[in-house]
């Protein structure tokens, strides 16, 4: 399949606005540079052409901006197919991000935002290749982290988010402790 190498500036950069999206829509693989939308323009294609199911896989080590570059293509895909949604696709299925960090992300070493889990984006199309809805599935990595910590490391953000929350009315029936770095009372 493709490959696409994509580093992640930790800068924006003006490569992804609307009018990147039109240039590489309707193009061949190859006659553009390398980008995340010649990789959504091939897979929405070859989906429209051959009426299969296409997948991307985004991968890359902590900070490598995987979910960024997902959001990406989802507006890509959500703009070319000129969905009902208004191309703000990406914003619905990612809604539920921060609630996935909580329960998904910790501190490591490296990042102190580090996911711990990874997901699994389907998006659905309809006969005309509009989007229609998606789903996002998330898969816990490493359950471990919450009975051990390596040193300099946390448990996953929830648990110091319910911690620091222990005095709340309605928390107060949960008898949580407060935390301290790599232990939750």
């Amino acid at each position: 399949g493709i490959i696409l190498v994509a580093i992640n500036p930790y800068k924006q950069l003006p490569i992804y606005g609307d009018a990147i999206i039109h240039a590489y829509s309707g193009q061949n693989m190859g006659d553009m540079d390398p980008h995340i939308f010649a990789v959504a323009e091939e897979a929405y294609k070859q989906m429209a052409r051959n009426n299969k199911n296409q997948s991307i896989i985004v991968s890359g080590e902590s900070g490598a901006g995987k979910t960024v570059s997902a959001r990406y293509a989802m507006r890509y895909f959500a703009t070319v197919s000129k969905s009902s949604s208004n191309a703000h696709v990406e914003d619905k299925v990612l809604a539920s991000n921060p609630i996935t960090e909580a329960v998904g992300n910790a501190k490591t070493t490296r990042n102190d935002n580090s996911s711990r889990f990874g997901k699994y984006t389907e998006i659905s199309f309809d006969q005309s290749y509009q989007i229609i809805g998606a789903n996002m599935r998330t898969y816990l990595l490493e359950k471990s982290r919450v009975v051990f910590q390596v040193e300099n490391e946390r448990n996953y953000h929830i648990f110091y988010q319910l911690c620091a929350s222990a005095m709340q009315p309605e928390f107060k029936h949960l008898k949580l402790g407060r935390s301290q770095e790599n232990n939750v009372l």
